[in-house]
């Protein structure tokens, strides 16, 4: 079981469980792409629930498109692991993510739609003031954190990051 994990699989009511796919989105200057939907408080990864009949990556890309308008090509996400995590705005639910990792090749601004009410890109020094829903905080930003740390030069990300 992951670190993310608080509540084991097996226990989870399937009826509070959300099945999601959300990515990791870095630019080429190493920053971190987060969201906050409409009405709440908690940044999190773009992304969103799979629809029935869709993989993961076809969700992940729909949802891209549709909160932030960005368009990726699938071999442009990585697919990290599937993680599970309290929800970050619905108490006593949980989430189930399908995690990838999708470094732009160029940097690009981001416009919110949909649910989305803020999209901003991070740099390591904004995350101290921020409110992370909790997947961000036990798994996500740390995570980001040593990719800038271990392959921040070779990947060509700023160093003004001070990761």
């Amino acid at each position: 079981m992951s670190s993310a994990t608080q509540t084991p699989s097996s226990i989870i009511d399937p009826d509070k469980l959300f099945i999601l796919a959300a990515g990791i989105v870095i630019d080429p200057r190493g920053r971190l792409l987060v969201v906050r939907k409409q009405n709440t408080e908690k940044f999190m990864l773009p992304g969103g629930k799979i629809d029935q009949g869709e993989s993961p990556i076809e969700a992940l890309i729909r949802e891209f498109k549709e909160e932030i308008d960005l368009t990726i090509a699938p071999n442009l996400a990585n697919f990290i692991k599937t993680y599970e995590a309290p929800a970050a705005n619905e108490p006593g639910y949980f989430i189930r993510s399908n995690l990838f990792f999708v470094l732009l090749p160029t940097p690009i601004e981001i416009t919110p739609s949909a649910e989305i009410a803020e999209a901003k890109w991070i740099t390591p020094q904004d995350v101290a003031g921020m409110n992370l829903a909790p997947l961000m905080v036990s798994f996500v930003i740390p995570t980001w954190l040593d990719l800038l740390k271990d392959a921040g030069e070779s990947l060509g990300f700023d160093t003004y990051l001070d990761a």
